[in-house]
This record gives structure tokens, C-alpha cells and sequence, in this order.
């Protein structure tokens, strides 16, 4: 198991094995809600313990990781997400389910920096198009997660929830074997001269700083119609669980697709071009959506879906592309501690929900993609960046 094509495919799939859990996370809420009778700020907040535990720590072992490879973190954080995962149906307690829920997060952090890093190392050329490859992964098994919790949950009850360990722990051992391989490709890589990136940036630590609010935007965005589609559909999610799942599925899945466009077309019209019309986009999508009913629902959430998720590899491409010596720590700062802050976003949307009602708050995501115009317009990068002029 030695080639680009071969070491991508085990990086991708573990990817999609730990994210199923994280895509499970919204999906499980609504039952834990009920389980321990929260109220909709306080189910946010265990959103909010999971990706802040994630957001905190990935950056460090992406620190530690750009100053030695340690592919073994990969199956180690697929063990560990697996088995937060199994562990939440049975907590006894509130702050039980809190702790179970951090450590998935614990997993996520430890599996993600050095993901990404290998993947760019093994992709080299056209690094947004072999990220994409990656990120597909994690996009489809965000979206799995959600669906497969639902029809565990509601066939067999919430301890039923403790079988998306089986993925995760199958990716772990998937990866034993490919472990000296991907080390073989990230020491190689990093021996290799280092060339210029395609734009001069004169302020690199305040272009990644508007791309860490960028991706928090995109992420509230995600995140925040994730969680709330069950809850805008609860007479639904009682009488048709399939209608939510599906509803969530194309939502979610869709991101696949846009991932595996979204690569290739950023690397030939150029990043920040690219991440500009992708929020260009959300603003009508995310309006109709909210608003539509019927068949339109379900097609508007696809199209909703992959806008949102497309732009997601090319953040980390730019984030790399501005710290070619620290991937690691470029990447954990974004799939970390920006994407982490989404359960931050959550959160302030349940708070909305318990005062104003669900709708509500659900509807103040139409701001969020109007602000990430804003600040792509900012961006003190080539209009082209990473494309061919």
C-alpha cells in the first residue's frame, strides 16, 4: 500500500469513519433533549463541549505534529471519536453525557492536523484537488452520521447509538498497515526544497485570521440548519423519521459533490474567487430554503448543502499555502478552532430558540453568508490565488 491513489483512499475513509460520529452529534440532540429534559440552549451546549474540546486542542497537535510526523494519531483518534460515540447513550448523568461528548471531540482534534497534512503531502501538485479527495471523506461521513443516528435511535432505541463505534474502529485498523507509508511521504515532502507560494502576502497572520472568521461563518451556517432541521421537522422526526433523515442526508451529502467540484474549479479560477461566489450563493439558497415547502425542500437543501461545503478544502489549501513550513498547525487553526466554533454558534441559536422560538433563530442564519461576502472581499490575497493567473 504505497501509492498517491492507495494512501488517499485509507486517509479519505478514515476521514469519513470519524466524521460520521460528528455527523451524528445533531441528530442524536433532539432524543438526549428529551432523555434528560433540556431546554434548547443547553442541548447547544453539548454541540459547543464537543467542537470547543476539538477547536482548543487541534492546533496543538498540529504544533507538535509539523515538528515531528505522527501518522499513528490517525487510528488513535478514530478509537477515540468511536468510542466517546458509544459511550454517550449510556451516560447517567448530565455531565457524564458532557465528558463522553469531549471526548469525541478529544478524537476528532487528534485525527484531523495530521490528516491533512498527509494529504497534502501525498497530493504535492494541485494540493486542492487531492484535498478535496480527502475532504469528501469527511463530507459524506458527516452525512451518514446523521440518518444512521436517526434510524438506530428510532428503530432500536438510543443505546442503539453505541454501534457508530463499528466504523471508527474499522478505520483504525485500516490504517495500521498504511502507517509507514503515509510517514515515508510526509518525511520526504518535508526534505524537499520549498518553493514560493503563488502570491506574495506581505500580512499572513491577518489573511489567516480573516479565514479562520470565514470558515466560523461557514461553519454557523452548516452547523446551525445541521441542528435545527430536526427541530423545525419535530412532527415529522415523531411520525416520518425517514422524511428528516432524508432532508438531512441530501443536506449534508450534497457537500460531497461540492467538495469534489469545488477543488478542481478553485485550483483553475483561483481560491479567493472561488470562496467569494460560493457566499455569493448561500445568500438566496439559504433564504428560499427556510422558506420553501413541498418537493422544494429536499433540492433546495442539496444545492444548499454542496454551496456551503464546497469552499471547505480550499480554506485549508490557503490556510497551508500562507505556513508551507506549519500544515499541521494551518490546518488544525481552521478544521480546529474555526470550525470548532460552530457549537459555539449553536448555542447562541438555542438561546434565540428558547426565547423567539425556532424559526426564529433559524432565520438569523440569513445574515451569516451576507458577512462572509464581506470578508472575502477584504482578504489580502490575489484575486487568483491558487489559480493560473
Amino acid at each position: 500500500m504505497n501509492s498517491p491513489g492507495a494512501l488517499l483512499f485509507v486517509l479519505s475513509f478514515g476521514h469519513m469513519c470519524n466524521d460520521i460520529v460528528q455527523g451524528a452529534l445533531p441528530a442524536l440532540l433532539p432524543f438526549l433533549k428529551e432523555r434528560f429534559a433540556l431546554s434548547y440552549a443547553v442541548t447547544g451546549t453539548l454541540l459547543m463541549a464537543a467542537h470547543l474540546t476539538s477547536s482548543v486542542i487541534q492546533p496543538l497537535f498540529g504544533y507538535v505534529t509539523d515538528r515531528r510526523p505522527f501518522p499513528f494519531l490517525m487510528p488513535l483518534g478514530c478509537a477515540v471519536t468511536g468510542l466517546g460515540a458509544a459511550l454517550i447513550p449510556h451516560s447517567p448523568t448530565f455531565w457524564w453525557l458532557v465528558a463522553f461528548v469531549m471526548f469525541t471531540g478529544l478524537g476528532t482534534a487528534a485525527f484531523h492536523p495530521e490528516g491533512f497534512k498527509a494529504t497534502a503531502c501525498i497530493a504535492s501538485e494541485r494540493r486542492a484537488t487531492g484535498m478535496s479527495l480527502f475532504s469528501v471523506g469527511g463530507n459524506l461521513g458527516f452525512a451518514i452520521g446523521g440518518p444512521a443516528a436517526i434510524f438506530l435511535v428510532t428503530g432500536y432505541g438510543l443505546p442503539a447509538a453505541s454501534a457508530l463505534l463499528v466504523p471508527a474502529a474499522a478505520a483504525a485498523l485500516l490504517f495500521l498497515p498504511a502507517l509507514p507509508a503515509i510517514r515515508d511521504r510526509i518525511l520526504s515532502a518535508s526534505a524537499a526544497p520549498r518553493r514560493n507560494g503563488p502570491g506574495a502576502v506581505d500580512r499572513p497572520l491577518y489573511a489567516v485570521s480573516l479565514i479562520i472568521l470565514i470558515v466560523v461563518l461557514r461553519s454557523w451556517t452548516q452547523l446551525g440548519l445541521a441542528t435545527y432541521i430536526p427541530f423545525l421537522y419535530q412532527a415529522q422526526l415523531k411520525s416520518d423519521p425517514a422524511y428528516v433523515a432524508t432532508l438531512l442526508f441530501l443536506f449534508l451529502g450534497s457537500g460531497t459533490v461540492g467538495t469534489v467540484i469545488g477543488g478542481p474549479l478553485a485550483d483553475r479560477f483561483g481560491h479567493r474567487r472561488f470562496l467569494f461566489g460560493s457566499f455569493v450563493l448561500q445568500i438566496p439558497l439559504v433564504f428560499l430554503f427556510l422558506r420553501a415547502t413541498g418537493w422544494p425542500v429536499f433540492a433546495l437543501a442539496a444545492l444548499l448543502g454542496g454551496t456551503i461545503v464546497s469552499t471547505f478544502s480550499v480554506t485549508i489549501v490557503m490556510a497551508q499555502e500562507l505556513f508551507p513550513r506549519r500544515m499541521a498547525t494551518a490546518s488544525g487553526a481552521i478544521a480546529g478552532f474555526a470550525i470548532g466554533t460552530g457549537g459555539v454558534g449553536v448555542t447562541l441559536l438555542g438561546a434565540v430558540a428558547d426565547r423567539y422560538g425556532v424559526p426564529s433563530a433559524t432565520h438569523l442564519v440569513n445574515l451569516l453568508p451576507a458577512l462572509g461576502v464581506v470578508l472575502a472581499l477584504l482578504l489580502p490575497l490575489p484575486w487568483k490565488t491558487g489559480g493560473k493567473g
